[in-house]
C-alpha cells in the first residue's frame, strides 16, 4: 500500500509545471501506472490526488451503490469524468490543469499535502487555515483511534 505522509510546498514554474515531492513519487513507484491521478475536491478547494489503484477500489466502492441512485451520478461526475492522469515528467514534474489550479486558488505556489493511502494539493494560505481549523477541531473532538492488533 501506498502512503503519503507530511506536507511540502513547491513553487509552480512559468509553464504550470510542479514538481512532486520525492516522497510522493516513491509512494507511487510499485504501481501499474507511473504517475498520479487528479481531481477537484467536493469538500474543500484543493485537489485531491491519488494512485490509479486506490482511484480502482474507488471505482469499486462505487459499484455497491444503486445503478439508478443520485448520489452515484454526483460522486462519478467528480471522481471520473473530472479525474486526470498526469505521468511525471523526467524531473518528477506534472502540469496541473488549469481548471483544478483555479478551483484550489493555486497561482504561483502549491503545497503536498499527505493524508494516508491519498494527498491532497492546495494553496499554502488556505491550507494552513484549513489546517488550524482542524486542530481546533481534533482538540475539541478529541476522537479515539483504535488500532487493529
Amino acid at each position: 500500500m501506498s502512503l503519503f505522509l507530511s506536507s511540502y510546498e513547491n513553487r509552480l514554474d512559468t509553464k504550470g509545471r510542479v514538481s512532486v515531492p520525492a516522497s510522493f513519487r516513491a509512494s507511487v513507484s510499485g504501481e501499474k501506472f507511473a504517475g498520479v491521478v487528479l481531481f477537484r475536491s467536493f469538500t474543500h478547494n484543493c485537489i485531491e490526488g491519488m494512485t490509479m489503484s486506490r482511484m480502482e477500489q474507488m471505482a469499486t466502492a462505487t459499484d455497491k451503490m444503486g445503478v439508478f441512485d443520485s448520489e452515484l451520478d454526483d460522486l462519478t461526475a467528480m471522481l471520473f469524468a473530472d479525474a486526470r492522469e498526469l505521468s511525471f515528467d523526467v524531473t518528477g514534474r506534472i502540469v496541473i490543469p488549469a481548471d483544478m489550479l483555479t478551483h484550489a486558488g493555486i497561482t504561483d505556489r502549491a503545497v503536498f499535502v499527505g493524508r494516508g493511502n491519498s494527498f491532497q494539493i492546495w494553496n499554502p494560505d488556505a491550507f494552513r487555515a484549513a489546517q488550524e481549523k482542524s486542530l481546533n477541531n481534533l482538540r475539541a473532538a478529541r476522537p479515539n483511534l483504535k488500532l487493529a492488533d
